[in-house]
């Protein structure tokens, strides 16, 4: 650590101190502004929420007509999901200083948060008139328009942020976005072309076309647009990593740790790029590779959980399987909401045979995404083993509810109701099943691996072909 930054850390402890002690009783100090922000942001800092909480009202309490500590302490309340009290103080705010930017788009965030997204337009509109720099302000409209369904007026409002400011990272996704969503995508490929014809050498403007470009499936020409940009700036890292993540689908996968690499290299450590790195190893089979490539991005930010989950996946491949238990829980400790974390939990544990353990965590999985099939699979698959077939054919029955055209659970259906010698019932289910997917009745094959069963099969699916020519 430099001499700069350990002075610096020296300051803020001493700063902390100071204000303990006061606070506390200790010692008796005088706060000017500036000291006392700095001592709510260093809390927020190291998420001390609470601690800011009471650090900015002891604030506002000395310098009640300080329009910026009133925002800071209205910030804090909304983090801590205390949004009424938040747009309390912001009015008190507004009252001493009703044309302050800054407290108008925190205003129209914490009403945003609040789902009150019409109040946050009329709070916007008003900030407008009064900002100098307009992209952040119409940046936040085009997200209330956005959360309002109202994609067209988000997308009005994204092109105008990127009118006043091509380089928005964020407004460039969320017009893609926005773009996608009302099939207006192919369209919008003139758009950002107008932007490189006013200036050739505007390195966001390719990037912005090669964003939509990967989006409309046009990799080959999603790469050419990052190459012109990274050939204007050598060190535009995010046009690496875009660039990275386009190889990868187009399966040029050495391309694509090149171009990760390129984004190392500039950006230094990350636990996203490395994630995408150990990923792409995994493509290639090298699960030894990919593993240590999870661990950086883990030793990097040891709440990623994206990178234990990866983990997990390539010990799964590898049959390693308390090892893949133990990465998996890992990444559902950190994020409990994502179906496949538990998926890779619930199979890992199938396999080391702990039944009790694989359907808690797939009951757990299917609550999350009811419509990922191959949960229902897997799920039933544990008592079609176990010889619980009613229950089995039950948990089907619920996937079918969520999912009534995937027809690999019609076929599995009639697999179950065959074994449980319901014929009459298992023929109206093939039926069905045979019509959705006619190719896919192999997989009834896998069930009956006597020659005899799969003979009158064959003669049922053969003459429904016949009859439906």
């Amino acid at each position: 650590m430099s001499e700069f930054f350990r002075n610096r850390k020296d300051e803020e402890k001493e700063l902390i101190k100071k204000f303990e002690n006061h606070i506390q009783g200790k010692d008796f100090h005088f706060f000017d502004v500036e000291e006392l922000e700095k001592v709510v942001e260093l809390y927020l800092d190291n998420d001390k929420f609470m601690k800011a909480l009471k650090a900015s009202e002891f604030a506002v309490e000395q310098f009640p007509f300080s329009v910026e500590l009133l925002i800071l302490n209205a910030h804090v309340l909304a983090s801590n999901t205390k949004y009424d009290s938040a747009l309390q103080v912001l009015d008190r705010a507004e009252n001493i200083q009703p044309n302050d930017v800054d407290l108008l788009l925190t205003k129209a965030n914490v009403l945003s948060i609040s789902n009150r997204n019409k109040e946050a337009i009329e709070c916007l509109e008003k900030a407008l008139t009064f900002a100098e720099d307009k992209d952040e302000v119409l940046f936040q409209m085009g997200m209330a328009y956005q959360q309002l369904g109202k994609y067209e007026e988000a997308i009005k409002n994204y092109k105008a942020v990127l009118e006043e400011n091509i380089d928005h990272e964020s407004a460039i996704y969320e017009l893609a976005y926005c773009l996608d969503v009302t099939d207006q995508l192919e369209g919008s490929i003139a758009y950002y072309e107008k932007f490189i014809d006013a200036d050739p050498y505007s390195y966001h403007a390719w990037y912005n076309l090669g964003v939509v470009l990967h989006k409309l499936g046009k990799y080959e020409k999603a790469i050419e647009a990052y190459e012109y940009a990274v050939a204007i700036d050598e060190n535009f890292a995010s046009a690496y990593f875009n660039m990275g993540n386009t190889y990868s689908a187009l399966e040029k996968n050495n391309k694509s740790l090149d171009a990760f690499s390129q984004t190392l290299r500039i950006e230094g450590p990350s636990a996203e790029v490395f994630c995408r790195m150990a990923e792409t190893y995994d493509k290639l089979d090298q699960a030894d590779l990919a593993i240590k490539y999870f661990q950086k991005a883990v030793k990097f930010d040891s709440l990623y959980d994206e990178a234990y989950f990866g983990m997990s996946l390539c010990l799964i491949q590898q049959e390693k399987w308390i090892e893949a238990v133990h990465y998996s829980k890992k990444a559902i400790k950190i994020n409990k909401h994502e179906s496949k974390y538990w998926q890779a939990l619930a199979n890992a544990e199938y396999q080391l045979g702990n039944q009790n353990s694989a359907i808690d965590a797939y009951e757990e999985a299917v609550a999350l995404d009811p419509e990922e099939v191959s949960l229902f699979l897997d799920w039933s698959f544990i008592y079609y083993e176990s010889g619980d077939l009613e229950v089995a054919i039950n948990i089907i029955k619920e996937g079918m509810e969520d999912n009534p055209d995937a027809s690999e659970l019609y076929y599995r259906m009639t697999a179950y109701l065959i074994e449980y010698g319901k014929y009459k019932e298992a023929f109206i289910f093939l039926e069905n099943a045979l019509v959705l997917d006619f190719e896919m009745h192999t997989v009834l094959y896998e069930f009956f691996p006597r020659v005899e069963t799969q003979k009158a099969l064959f003669k049922i699916i053969d003459q429904f072909r016949k009859d439906n020519q």
